[in-house]
């Protein structure tokens, strides 16, 4: 098992969907796992990205701050970056953009990676404002989310695709995050256009899964009665 082909995956969305917000892992701990990757902080502070080992949260004010290795999350994906170029796109929407790269990389039935560095337009990005025990719904808690947006932003997007087997688990899709070159502007990407970018990919043949097991309320949790394919992608788009 190769590094460079497992992503490491800490909590699952379907967790968040009933309010099990609880940081169950520090940073410290996933940058062991991974120098590349996204996530999101105790009771959905923020939203993450990471870059060359440099993990920076888009918190609910629009800042972009480093954070530390004591940072405490439910949820976040990682791994070790080992792009491959793909393509070079041009004028191309979010929803062809993710068509394409589907298309390219032969890959919709495992997880792979995509980096996009590059200039986007007409970027709209969320983060949501941290919440404290007793943790609402993910769908509550999402609604308390500030939007930003950029005309014209040069970037790095940073994307996990699942397969649609693995929804509930992860998002099944596409899940992009974005972090501006100048570090004033980032978060959970809700639409863009993409003028011109260099498209690369990773994929992965291992997904190591981890549970927060010492986590009582997870762990007594019946996820039978949680609606969790639609709360999660209502809450992701």
């Amino acid at each position: 098992m190769s590094k460079y082909t497992t992503l490491y995956q800490h909590g699952t969305l379907a967790l968040l969907v009933p309010g099990l917000l609880s940081g169950t892992l520090t940073m410290g701990d996933l940058l062991k796992h991974g120098d590349t990757g996204i996530g999101t902080g105790e009771g959905l502070d923020g939203e993450l990205i990471i870059l060359d080992g440099k993990p920076y949260q888009v918190d609910s004010d629009g800042n972009v701050n480093e954070v530390s290795n004591s940072f405490n999350m439910p949820f976040a994906n990682s791994h070790f970056a080992k792009y491959s170029p793909l393509a070079e796109l041009e004028d191309v929407s979010q929803d062809y953009f993710e068509e394409q790269i589907i298309s390219l990389t032969h890959a919709s039935n495992t997880f792979f990676s995509v980096k996009v560095t590059g200039s986007f337009s007409n970027v709209k990005t969320r983060a949501v404002k941290k919440s404290v025990p007793p943790f609402q719904t993910l769908a509550e808690t999402a609604k308390n989310q500030n939007i930003f947006t950029r005309d014209h932003v040069e970037g790095t997007l940073i994307s996990y695709y699942s397969p649609k087997l693995f929804d509930g688990a992860a998002v099944g899709g596409c899940h992009n995050h974005f972090l501006s070159d100048d570090h004033t502007f980032g978060g959970h990407l809700l639409d863009f256009h993409l003028d011109k970018g260099d498209v690369s990919y990773q994929l992965f043949d291992t997904l190591e899964q981890h549970l927060p097991i010492d986590n009582k309320a997870y762990m007594d949790h019946d996820f039978s009665k949680d609606n969790i394919t639609d709360d999660i992608h209502n809450a992701e788009g």
